[in-house]
């Protein structure tokens, strides 16, 4: 999200309009502030949301999506990665997907991320986006179903085709949502494109690791020899160049 933000230049009060497009409560839950790893610099996206407890299905997301003040396009990309999700999560459980009651992705914080992720790339539509191996770790997470093995289950369903990478830790690296987003953007895998650079951030999340930063690296252009291919390449994993002090 901090990636996107800041590689589409938004102001707050743009923030706001959009998040209030989603759902009116989330006007005023996001901001950009800045925070460093190592003492160096990067941005985060704080969120600040009001307690919910609501329980949803993949039709009542899909609801609150298709009544969204979000483009057509977004509101595909959306529930898109919601459907993803519902299949992860129904394969896991032995039920169907329609059948699937969301607890952490049903929640405010999973709208306002996939929402917002999904009016964002949108903007941005780039021709290509271009994603580094996704880092895993060993370790396990506690959630509504109790503690479980990293990766997550709803994870190992959603791997087949990404390429993955060893993270030197233990914990969450990767979660669910953030593999739905890249599956339903149409991302490809590998190393930096030939591209020419026009905009970059980076960024990182709230929590910390003993061995490597918690971050990604944004890059935003066009394709080397053409002006037409705009091309982006998110970073989740260490990248010396960037994050070294």
């Amino acid at each position: 999200m901090a990636g996107l933000l800041r590689i589409a230049k938004l102001s707050e009060d743009e923030i706001d309009r959009l998040l209030g497009a989603i759902l009116p409560e989330l006007t005023g839950t996001l901001r950009l502030t800045k925070r460093k790893v190592n003492q160096v610099t990067g941005w985060t996206a704080t969120v600040a949301l009001p307690e919910e407890h609501q329980h949803r299905t993949l039709r009542d997301i899909c609801t609150v999506v298709s009544q969204s003040g979000l483009t057509d396009q977004a509101k595909q990309l959306a529930i898109d990665a919601f459907t993803l999700l519902a299949r992860a999560e129904a394969a896991v459980h032995d039920m169907s997907p329609e059948e699937v009651h969301f607890h952490e992705v049903g929640a405010l914080d999973s709208i306002l991320d996939i929402c917002l992720a999904a009016e964002l790339f949108t903007r941005l539509a780039p021709g290509r986006f271009v994603v580094s191996p996704l880092p895993l770790a060993d370790g396990f997470v506690t959630c509504a179903h109790g503690v479980l093995p990293v990766p997550a289950p709803a994870v190992l369903e959603l791997l087949d085709g990404i390429s993955v990478c060893r993270f030197p830790g233990d914990g969450e690296t990767i979660t669910p949502t953030a593999i739905a987003l890249l599956r339903a953007f149409g991302a490809v895998f590998g190393g930096w494109p030939d591209m020419c650079v026009a905009r970059q951030a980076l960024v990182y999340g709230s929590h910390d690791f003993p061995n490597a930063p918690n971050g990604a690296i944004f890059a935003f252009g066009a394709a080397q020899g053409s002006v037409r291919m705009a091309e982006g390449n998110a970073m989740l994993h260490v990248h010396e160049k960037a994050c070294h002090p």
